[in-house]
This record gives C-alpha cells, sequence and structure tokens, in this order.
C-alpha cells in the first residue's frame, strides 16, 4: 500500500472513530472528508489541497494596522514540526498542510492580504514575535497568564492534551499520583510541561516519587522512546496523540485533561506580538469565518469538529501561572 493511501484512510479511520476528536461525538459522515477525484474517500493529505479560502471584509481589515495593510502580506510563524493533523508535510515532503495552515489562510484572506508562512522550530516562534519577525503565530499555541504579559490572544480552538502509552499499558491517568514514578516525555517550553512538571512537584509535596521527564522535540524521538520502553508515556497535544495510535497502532491514549490544567477550559489562540494592534483584526477575522461556516468546515475536515470555539476572545484567562 502506498504511503499517501495509508495515511489518507488512517485519517479517514480517525474521522470515522472519532479519535481526532478531544471530547465527545461526532458525525462520521459529516466529518469525513472526500475531495474530487480521490478514490479512497479520505482526508487529501497531497500537496494539491484545494483549500477552503475566504474573501476580505473591510470590517476586519480596516483593523489590521496601516503600515501592514500596505505591505499586503501576513507574515505567519508555525511550528516546523510534524503534528498532523495540526501542522505536518503533503505527499510531495515540502508542501506544509493540517488544521493550522488552513485557518490561518482564513484569516489571512479576510483581512485582505496574503499569507506568507515560515515553518520554524517551537521556541523560535516566539523569538520571531519578539524580534518582529511574524505578525502572528498560528501554530497550537495555549492561552497562558504567563504568555499573556509579553503576547495578545485571539482565541480559535479549545486545547486538550492527552497521555499516550504504549498498547496494553494497563494503566489510567486522572490526577498526579498516578504518574508518580514514571518517566514520562514532554516537549520543552510547552503548557504540557509546565502541567507536568506541577504535577510532578505535587507529588513530592505528597510524599510520593517525582515524575521522571524526559524532553523531545520530534515526534518520532517520542515514539521511538515508547516503543523501546525508555519512557512510559507521552504528553502531548489530543488531537496529535489521536492521530499516531490510530495510524501506528502500536499504542493507547490512558488519559486527557484541558490544556489549561484541572480547574480552566484551554484555548488555543493566534498569537502577536503585546499591543501591536493586530489582536482586535484577528479575532474580528476569526468570528467572522466562524458566523459564515468556512471555519467548521475546516474542522471538520480534519476530525477536530469538538474544538470548535463559537466566537474568538481577546486574552482570556489561560494557564496559570506557576505557585511560588
Amino acid at each position: 500500500m502506498s504511503v499517501r493511501r495509508s495515511i489518507t484512510l488512517a485519517l479517514a479511520t480517525l474521522t470515522a472513530t472519532g479519535l481526532l476528536t478531544a471530547c465527545g461525538t461526532s458525525d462520521p459522515a459529516a466529518d469525513l472528508a472526500a475531495p474530487k477525484g480521490h478514490k479512497d474517500g479520505g482526508v487529501n493529505i497531497g500537496p494539491d489541497q484545494d483549500r477552503i479560502r475566504g474573501k476580505k471584509v473591510a470590517a476586519a481589515a480596516d483593523l489590521v494596522p496601516e503600515a501592514i495593510r500596505k505591505r499586503g502580506t501576513l507574515r505567519i510563524g508555525a511550528s516546523a514540526d510534524a503534528s498532523p493533523p495540526l501542522g505536518f508535510y503533503a505527499t510531495d515532503d515540502k508542501t506544509r498542510i493540517g488544521s493550522e495552515i488552513d485557518i490561518a489562510t482564513l484569516v489571512a484572506d479576510t483581512l485582505g492580504l496574503k499569507p506568507q508562512f515560515d515553518e520554524v522550530s517551537w521556541e523560535n516562534l516566539f523569538v520571531g514575535l519578539d524580534s518582529s519577525k511574524f505578525d502572528a503565530v498560528l501554530s497550537n499555541v495555549t492561552v497562558t497568564e504567563e504568555r499573556k504579559e509579553k503576547y495578545d490572544f485571539a482565541t480559535y480552538r479549545l486545547d486538550n492534551i492527552a497521555f499516550e502509552a504504549k498498547k496494553g499499558s494497563g494503566w489510567t491517568v486522572k490526577e498526579p499520583a498516578d504518574v508518580a514514578g514514571k518517566t514520562i516525555s514532554v516537549s520543552s517550553g510547552t503548557n504540557q510541561e509546565k502541567i507536568l512538571v506541577e504535577w510532578s512537584e505535587e507529588n513530592v509535596k505528597a510524599g510520593r516519587k517525582p515524575v521522571d521527564i524526559k524532553y523531545f522535540q520530534k515526534d518520532t524521538d517520542y515514539y521511538l522512546a515508547l516503543q523501546s520502553g525508555r519512557i512510559d508515556a507521552h504528553l502531548g497535544p489530543s488531537p496529535t496523540a489521536a492521530y499516531h495510535v490510530a495510524t501506528a497502532g502500536q499504542s493507547e491514549i490512558i488519559g486527557q485533561l484541558s490544556g489549561a490544567g484541572g480547574d480552566l477550559q484551554g484555548k488555543i489562540a493566534a498569537t502577536t506580538r503585546k499591543d501591536s494592534g493586530l489582536v482586535k483584526a484577528y479575532a474580528a477575522a476569526i468570528d467572522h469565518i466562524v458566523q459564515d461556516g468556512s471555519y467548521g468546515k475546516v474542522l471538520k475536515r480534519w476530525g477536530l469538529s469538538d474544538e470548535a470555539v463559537e466566537k474568538s476572545e481577546i486574552n482570556p484567562p489561560g494557564l496559570p501561572k506557576t505557585k511560588s
């Protein structure tokens, strides 16, 4: 079976079983994408995406600072890591596709700007914002109270995270005590890391063993570590974990929680420098694509309908700061 066909069928399986959704269930018939000319009947992961596009909306475009309107481009930072269905490479191994790219394109269209993507490592997304290299980052960034000190946020998706373990582990995670003494990997600089560190500290205070935290920036690295037994589990975004579970067939999700911790629903947001003058434009663009239905079509295409928001929020409550 070709790589393209196997991944396409895996995406179809994910959507049909609801594994790509963060919570609840959705209508598999409605969520399954079937682009014309694709006999597989699954999501198109080829370079010719035939993306859902939007049109300029003056009310939103007028909120964009004049210098950017004159430039005519929206410089968007995105993670270069392969994290399907959020952002990954098409079958040509060079074209970036995924839900984050589709939503960012719709936002740029609505603002009357040409999207200009630059893929960099996760930590360099924020470096790019700080240096004004990027106007925005749309790359699964969670709103946190610490980040709000330097950046403005316009939400566009719910955020849920998941623990992924080797298949048949016989282990579930619901609270800090469940990970005491376990070896768990996470990507550095993420809200997942912050939550895991806090859980480990809570275990120590309660007289339990801390978590042995390992760091992997690439999905392929933690996949290998998981299968070889070097780690007990990995904590990452729910959509990515669900995708890997369904495509590889060697792991399972053993626990899910909000990306903002136990007491608050996490939110994913378009991110920009503090007081750059762009956040209201992003929120207006997101509200428009939600209302015109194009946003919903994108989420259905990638199996993320249950992570939809009804409207964009500017700088809502985020993952709390670490208690000192």
